[in-house]
């Protein structure tokens, strides 16, 4: 029996599974991300589920606390040659495997390692990729590719704001933060 012990994301995700693992999308219940990533690990399944801060409003309260990354959605290791797979669909939470024919639907290879690599000590994702506001950047891509501006600001979701020195004047752009690089 597994023990429900709280351990790190990458900790738990970087265990040595049999065969060759994939990583699979499953359907949750809204708001049962928790409860099915907890019963998951209790069946020794090895689930993820990307974390973002987000701010709820609720009776002329605001308070700031970690949700899915993809509401309704979680991520799963599995193998499923080796592993018995279809006990997903009925586990406690779990809507079903997202499910191509008779057969789950991996992942695209790759997209799951990202998230895991963007996940912060504190279990949420961080797209900063090392840029503070202040920092002078280089934009890599879109109309104002090769211009060089100063970071204003960088949200939880990766969008950042961009000042750049045109006619006289600095005009706010919006980017994706993984199209700026931080220069010296």
């Amino acid at each position: 029996m597994i023990s429900p012990k709280k351990t790190t994301v990458k900790a738990a995700l970087q265990r040595p599974a049999v065969g060759a693992p994939r990583w699979y999308a499953a359907s949750v219940f809204p708001g049962k991300e928790d409860v099915a990533e907890r019963h998951l690990r209790l069946q020794g399944f090895h689930p993820f589920i990307p974390r973002c801060e987000r701010t709820i409003r609720h009776a002329r309260r605001v308070e700031t606390r970690p949700a899915a990354y993809f509401p309704g959605y979680m991520f799963i290791a599995l193998d499923v040659a080796l592993q018995r797979w279809r006990s997903v669909n009925g586990t406690f939470g779990v809507r079903s495997l997202i499910i191509q024919g008779e057969r789950p639907l991996p992942v695209p290879s790759g997209l799951v390692e990202r998230f895991i690599t963007l996940t912060g000590k504190d279990g949420l994702l961080d797209f900063s990729g090392g840029l503070t506001a202040g920092a002078s950047v280089r934009i890599l891509s879109g109309p104002f590719a090769e211009m060089i501006g100063r970071l204003d600001r960088l949200d939880p979701a990766g969008r950042a704001r961009v000042l750049i020195a045109i006619m006289n004047g600095e005009i706010p752009v919006d980017l994706d933060s993984r199209e700026l690089v931080a220069i010296a």
